[in-house]
């Protein structure tokens, strides 16, 4: 019986943390991502730095970092260290980094 109460604990486990990882994925579509890449263009930004935070999706940026709307898009952009990178202005966190 233990062993079973063990196994259905971990498999409930695994189970929330699938749940947990997928509310956490981004899908930028097609059309959006053609809307960030045109209006950036458009919109240059000069680079800012950011010491000591790592340019990947899911990093999140400090306050003091000065994020900037797209239009018709929910996510923000911000230049550092010369790339591009599009931001969740709900969580700070790196959802695409434009090369």
């Amino acid at each position: 019986m233990r062993m079973h109460l063990t196994s259905s604990a971990a498999a409930l486990l695994l189970l929330a943390g699938v749940g947990a990882v997928a509310a956490q994925d981004v899908v930028i579509t097609p059309e959006q991502d053609t809307v960030v890449r045109e209006y950036v263009k458009k919109q240059p930004l000069a680079s800012v730095k950011v010491p000591g935070v790592e340019l990947n999706v899911g990093t999140a940026l400090p306050d003091t970092v000065e994020l900037h709307e797209v239009p018709n898009v929910k996510y923000r952009y911000v230049v550092v260290d010369n790339r591009t990178v599009l931001v969740d202005p709900s969580t700070r966190k790196i959802v695409k980094v434009y090369d």
